[in-house]
């Protein structure tokens, strides 16, 4: 899996670098389909946008946002809400046959 952090209009430090990294790398844990993660940090008007961006297997996006006044707290929303679209995803997949025929009660 690859990851890939970028920032605009400013610059993150290498311990947010590495924190960022960790952190993400716990999106597998929910689901090893996971090709690449992509994270901009935008720094504008004071505040930090962050967007995280992950390719999944079958060509299939994630995408979560989040503003704060610091970029670990904004990284941290974005996280937990693409936590939440991993785990939909993963459950979409899995239960995309339906019940099988001997589940369905039949009416008499």
């Amino acid at each position: 899996m690859q990851v890939s952090i970028t920032s605009r209009h400013g610059s993150i430090s290498q311990s947010t670098h590495d924190y960022m990294s960790q952190k993400v790398e716990k999106l597998l844990t929910y689901f090893g389909r996971v090709t690449s993660i992509g994270i901009t940090v935008d720094f504008s008007n004071g505040k930090s946008t962050v967007e995280i961006l992950v390719n999944t297997e079958h060509r299939h996006d994630l995408v979560a946002a989040e503003t704060a006044d610091e970029a670990t707290v904004a990284f941290d929303l974005a996280l937990h809400k693409m936590e939440q679209q991993v785990r939909k995803y993963k459950e979409k997949i899995q239960d995309h046959r339906g019940p099988s025929l001997s589940e369905i009660p039949v009416a008499e």
